[in-house]
């Protein structure tokens, strides 16, 4: 994929900022119970992402999904 040498290295979440939750893609069924997470755009550390976009923490890639969290998509060092 493309957008890996595009994502922005954001570090760790900081927990006094605000950050959208984080699920793992398996995880992406329970994302349809939980309506309070309806947002526009997904946080990290107070810095806001379009949906659509990608950023690595750590060694994590993480994409921000429609209602305004995080899904895990791998490694930011896989190919």
């Amino acid at each position: 994929m493309s957008e890996l040498g595009k994502a922005p290295d954001v570090g760790a979440p900081d927990p006094e900022l605000r950050n959208s939750p984080i699920f793992d893609e398996s995880s992406s069924d329970e994302l349809d119970l939980d309506v309070e997470l309806e947002e526009g755009v997904c946080f990290f550390n107070n810095e806001t992402f379009d949906i659509g976009a990608y950023v690595c923490s750590g060694n994590e890639l993480l994409r921000c999904e429609e209602r305004g969290v995080w899904i895990r998509e791998g490694s930011c060092y896989e190919k």
